[in-house]
């Protein structure tokens, strides 16, 4: 006699990945990183300076669903890939912060008014990278990658 089929087995759903923010108040920090020379850095810097530049990098830090970065004004937010350079070259996770908001606003008015003042940025020693290094720290203790905050250093040696 014939058995009648066996019930589907269950399907059970995958396992879903584990993401730090996904903690109850932590929130993600990533770095946004934009190549100011879309491209010329690797085409032209083997003759303009003897060797290879990937990019010249500009970077800001995404939390809190803004984009926040510093320049010759002083440190600024907006949307995330709102600035006039669109959307970045690259995206690096750099982990998650359990810091609030406030906190950090806190913070961010703080080296405003000391460290980050509009008259105190220099292209080559204080600039977008060094604040974004600051603030990557104060949130999740990581540096930046070193290939961005090497990149003046790497330039004045040629």
């Amino acid at each position: 006699m014939d058995q009648p089929p066996a019930p589907p087995s269950p399907q059970r759903p995958e396992p879903q990945p584990q993401f730090p923010a996904s903690q109850p108040g932590a929130h993600l920090v990533k770095l946004y990183v934009y190549d100011l020379s879309r491209g010329m850095a690797r085409r032209l810097s083997p003759v303009m300076l003897g060797k290879q530049l990937e990019g010249i990098w500009h970077t800001a830090i995404i939390i809190y669903e803004d984009e926040f970065f510093y320049g010759s004004t002083g440190i600024s937010s907006c949307p995330p890939g709102g600035t006039l350079l669109g959307p970045p070259d690259a995206v690096v996770d750099l982990g998650s912060t359990e810091v609030t908001e406030e906190i950090f606003l806190e913070y961010l008015t703080a080296l405003g008014e000391s460290m980050f003042r509009g008259e105190s940025y220099n292209l080559f020693d204080h600039n977008c990278n060094t604040f974004s290094n600051e603030v990557a720290q104060f949130l999740t203790g990581k540096k930046i990658p070193s290939y961005i905050t090497d990149l003046p250093s790497e330039i004045l040696s040629t």
